[in-house]
């Protein structure tokens, strides 16, 4: 009997790539067919109204049908068949759910059962499918964008010496409490970078530009730069992850959106350097501003 492995997307950009790229990892090992449920996911996200975001991708599979989310009744199913493999050893579980957010190394070497394996994991962590790193740049290959100005910003970033630097927006930037990084580790980062590369022109990316460009202007101030403005519309946001991939060095924020961008630029171009935040939220128990550690490559630059 041949196997079958559909992996549950979820989240944003950035961890439906997790999502994928964990998948795509142990259904080649396996040599079993990889279905995507793109809707099962999304269908209760109430707060961030996410979508299947995948398409603009070369992606090598199909879309899981109706039957294969497990409709009708897909919430009540999918529980019972958590509850019922989660007994299993994990070798026999016919779904498959990560517990934590922690890499699990036992996903490396698991031999998929006959049939059909459900995978519901964020997988966050290059360790999970750095070993098919080719496959991966084949699969997650854009088109450019047809539209015009989109073309010339983006023989603006080739033309030169370029940096993304990525904010993330949380909350409001004058918060008492916020999950904002803070504009220090920008400015290490710059001072730091431009020591290695000089001088460099910079795109600023964010899912609130504007807001992104007030609170950096102590940083931008004395330096060229452009301030690149489709992801704050959730429908455009691939076409700002397109342009982020053009640039050749990256100072990311606490998003997996801007760490596949950096991600995929680094596997195909030598030299790539990438500063990323790793702020301590909770120093008893190691929670960086990613939430986890593990997640940020040991090579990248953290601040």
């Amino acid at each position: 009997m041949s196997r079958k492995l559909i992996v549950r997307l979820k989240g944003g950009l950035g961890n439906q790539l997790f999502c994928y790229a964990t998948a795509r990892r142990l259904a080649f090992v396996n040599d079993a067919e990889l279905v995507i449920d793109a809707v099962t996911g999304f269908k209760y996200d109430t707060i961030y109204r996410r979508r299947y975001a995948l398409a603009p991708f070369n992606l090598p599979l199909r879309l899981a049908t109706s039957a294969e989310q497990m409709e009708p009744f897909g919430r009540i199913r999918r529980l019972i068949a958590r509850k019922s493999s989660g007994l299993k050893p994990l070798e026999r579980r016919s779904y498959i759910q990560q517990v934590g957010v922690k890499f699990d190394p036992g996903l490396l070497s698991l031999r998929l059962k006959s049939g059909t394996t459900y995978l519901d994991a964020f997988g966050q962590s290059e360790d999970y499918f750095k070993d098919i790193h080719d496959l991966l740049l084949e699969d997650l290959e854009m088109c450019a964008p047809s539209n015009g100005g989109t073309f010339a910003l983006s023989e603006q970033i080739n033309s030169g010496p370029s940096v993304a630097i990525h904010f993330r927006c949380f909350d409001a930037i004058d918060s008492d409490h916020s999950s904002n990084i803070m504009l220090d580790y920008y400015l290490k980062a710059l001072e730091q970078l431009f020591l290695r590369i000089g001088r460099a022109h910079l795109f600023i990316f964010s899912d609130r530009p504007d807001e992104a460009a007030l609170f950096l202007t102590p940083l931008l101030k004395d330096h060229s730069y452009t301030l690149v403005r489709h992801a704050c519309v959730q429908t455009n946001a691939e076409i700002d992850f397109w342009l982020m991939r053009q640039c050749q060095h990256f100072i990311i924020g606490n998003s997996t959106y801007a760490w596949w961008a950096a991600w995929l630029r680094e596997q195909s171009h030598q030299g790539t350097q990438i500063f990323a935040a790793a702020r301590t939220i909770d120093p008893e128990h190691n929670v960086t501003a990613w939430g986890f550690p593990g997640l940020l490559p040991e090579r990248w630059t953290a601040l």
